[in-house]
């Protein structure tokens, strides 16, 4: 997938990759507020800023990739016509009520810390960031020799790196909490056991205090 409309053609196409997605925006549409203002962070090609936009939510969006950026303003161009989805260059551009971040976005994120910070300030007590990403502990991966490899440094620092050149990293649940804190704290993860062991992606839910 080397194009924003190929990606976008895949992830429509797919109905493992929409299942997950369609569980993320119930997840995100349940927990806000009638009109809430919302930042999809890592838009993508705007799959997600679509439906929240449909929903009422005014919808800012940031997406680094050029390719992907194309794509979206192609796919949202109605709505961004009428501003209910806004384009941003910098990802903390104003206030919001939530920040979501879907398909391993924060998976491409080293320095989580900082990344919460900035978030912090853009969410008022109250507020939420909702984040889908890898399982460190899917056992799916579990066929590959780099999987074994990285099981000290999952137990050592709470995170490993994927094979390739993706620079996408799989981190533990508490690593992520503890870079939040302490302007977040992990509400909820979604699945929790042995859940993290069989399925690709988890939630994180984590309210700004």
């Amino acid at each position: 997938m080397h194009t924003g409309e190929q990606y976008h053609e895949f992830m429509l196409a797919s109905q493992q990759d929409r299942a997950v997605r369609d569980a993320f925006q119930s997840m995100a549409l349940g927990l806000l507020p009638a009109g809430a203002d919302i930042l999809d962070f890592g838009a993508g090609t705007g799959i997600d800023a679509k439906v929240y936009a449909a929903k009422g939510h005014p919808t800012f969006v940031y997406e680094p990739s050029p390719a992907m950026h194309d794509c979206l303003m192609q796919h949202c161009h109605d709505e961004i016509a009428c501003n209910a989805i806004v384009p941003v260059t910098r990802p903390c551009a104003r206030k919001v009520q939530a920040i979501t971040a879907n398909f391993a976005v924060l998976n491409h994120v080293l320095d989580h810390r900082s990344l919460f910070e900035e978030f912090s300030r853009v969410i008022d007590r109250g507020g939420f960031v909702l984040a889908s990403m890898l399982s460190p502990y899917h056992l799916g991966d579990a066929r590959h020799r780099w999987w074994w490899a990285n099981l000290p440094n999952l137990v050592r620092k709470g995170c490993y790196p994927s094979p390739g050149e993706s620079r996408i990293h799989r981190f533990a649940p508490h690593a992520v909490a503890r870079a939040a804190a302490p302007y977040f704290r992990l509400e909820r993860l979604v699945p929790r056991g042995f859940g993290l062991a069989s399925r690709l992606y988890m939630f994180l839910l984590f309210r700004r205090v």
